[in-house]
C-alpha cells in the first residue's frame, strides 16, 4: 500500500525518534530534511542548509527499468539518498547526473557503485581540476566522511542534450551555457513540467558566484524560461513554481545594474559594499545585500575587468 511506502520513507529520512507527515506527500525529518513525490516516480528531497549545511538539494525519477538520481550530493547524504530510493523500488540506480561539479553535488558520485555520473561537457575541465582539488581538501576537513575515498569524476559527458526515455518517464539534460560555473546543466521533464535547476537557479540566499559568468548567467535563466515550466526543484531552497526563475534573473539584473551605476559614478569597490541597497533582495531571502560580499565582489570584477 502507498501510506506503507510513505512511512517506510519517513523512517528512513528521519536521523531523531519521530518524524512528522505533512501534507503534499512531503516528509519532514527532525534535521529539516525533506522528501516529496512531485509528479509519478519523481522524487525532490530538500536537504537542509541551516543551522547547519548538510548538502544540496537531490532528485531522483524512477524509470520502468532503473533510478535516474539527480545531483549527488556529499557522500554521507548519497548514502542516505539510497536508502530512501531501496525503500521505493528495486530497481538499479544506472545513472546519476551532477548538475556540476561542486562538491555538494558530485563528490557523492563515488557512492553510487555501479552506475554511471554524467555531466555537460562543458564541466569537464572543471571537474579534472576544480573537483579534483575540492575532492582532496574535503578528504583533509573532513576525514571521517571521505576516509579513504577516492574521486570519481563523469563517466559520461553529453555536448548540449541528453534525453532518457523510456516511454513513460522522460527527462532532457540541457546545457544552456554559462551559468554558476561553466558547466552547469538542468534536468527538465516535459511530460511533468518539472525543471530540476542545480545552483543555475535557487531559492534564497544560496548564490554563489566564484565560479560564474552573471551576464551569461541571465541567458541561461532567459532559456530556462522558455520551457513549460510548471514546478521549479532548486539546487537549494524550497520547490518553487516557474516564477522563480524571474526572481532569480532579476537578482543579477539589479545587482549588476546597481553596481554599474555606482562604478559610473567613480565609486570604488569598499564605496559599493557600503552603499549597495537592494531591497527586493532582503524581501525574498530575508538576507541584506551587503552581506553577499563575495557576490558584490565578483560583479564588481566583472563590471571593472577586474
Amino acid at each position: 500500500m502507498r501510506w506503507l511506502q510513505h512511512l517506510a520513507l519517513v523512517l528512513l529520512v528521519a536521523t531523531a525518534t519521530f518524524a512528522t507527515i505533512v501534507s503534499g506527500h512531503a516528509f519532514l525529518a527532525a534535521d529539516k530534511t525533506t522528501v516529496t513525490e512531485l509528479a509519478p516516480g519523481v522524487f525532490f528531497r530538500k536537504t537542509q542548509t541551516e543551522p547547519e549545511f548538510i548538502g544540496c538539494n537531490q532528485g531522483w525519477v524512477i524509470f520502468k527499468d532503473f533510478v535516474l538520481v539527480i545531483d549527488a550530493n556529499f557522500p554521507n547524504q548519497a548514502d542516505k539518498v539510497q536508502e530512501i530510493i531501496r525503500s521505493q523500488t528495486d530497481k538499479p540506480i544506472r545513472y546519476v547526473f551532477d548538475t556540476h561539479y561542486h562538491g555538494d553535488h558530485a563528490d557523492g558520485n563515488v557512492r553510487y557503485v555501479g552506475a554511471t555520473p554524467v555531466a555537460s561537457e562543458r564541466s569537464r575541465l572543471e571537474f579534472e581540476t576544480k573537483g579534483i582539488d575540492g575532492f582532496d581538501k574535503s578528504k583533509q576537513s573532513r576525514p571521517d566522511e571521505y576516509g579513504e575515498l577516492k574521486y570519481k569524476q563523469p563517466d559520461m559527458y553529453f555536448p548540449h542534450e541528453l534525453v532518457f526515455d523510456d516511454g513513460e518517464q522522460r527527462v532532457e539534460l540541457l546545457h544552456f551555457g554559462h551559468a554558476h560555473t561553466m558547466g552547469d546543466a538542468v534536468a527538465w521533464l516535459p511530460k511533468h513540467g518539472i525543471l530540476f535547476t542545480g545552483d543555475a537557479c535557487v531559492n534564497g540566499a544560496f548564490n554563489y558566484t566564484g565560479d560564474s559568468n552573471t551576464e551569461s548567467w541571465i541567458n541561461v535563466l532567459n532559456a530556462m524560461d522558455e520551457l513549460s515550466v510548471k514546478t521549479i526543484a532548486p539546487g537549494h531552497g524550497d520547490v518553487a513554481g516557474k516564477e522563480l526563475i524571474a526572481t532569480q534573473r532579476r537578482y543579477f539584473v539589479e545587482l549588476r545594474a546597481s553596481i554599474k551605476k555606482m562604478i559610473d559614478a567613480g565609486k570604488s569597490l569598499e564605496e559599493i559594499k557600503e552603499r549597495v541597497e537592494l531591497p527586493f533582495y532582503e524581501e525574498w531571502t530575508g538576507i541584506n545585500v551587503k552581506e553577499r560580499v563575495e557576490n558584490l565582489e565578483h560583479v564588481y570584477g566583472e563590471l571593472t575587468g577586474g
